[in-house]
């Protein structure tokens, strides 16, 4: 089990984009680390599955995913 520390809280949080290439303003995102890399063990079944489809649709019904900083509410 990973602790969390101070930093981690601090640290921004990045979440990987799957965004429509026909609905503007449609698609997944999903929370990642800087370089992209989901920890799928921390989704919901529906939130992996939503994950999987997406990446198996790129370039039919989404573009390639993006790494971008989460917007903190």
């Amino acid at each position: 089990m990973k602790q969390t520390t101070d930093r981690d809280r601090q640290a921004p949080k990045f979440e990987l984009r799957f965004r429509s290439l026909f609905k503007p303003g449609a698609g997944y995102a999903f929370p990642c680390d800087v370089d992209g890399h989901v920890d799928l063990d921390a989704l919901s079944e529906a939130g992996r599955n939503h994950y999987f489809f997406a990446r198996t649709v790129v370039g039919s019904e989404f573009a390639t995913p993006t790494v971008d900083r989460a917007v903190v509410a």
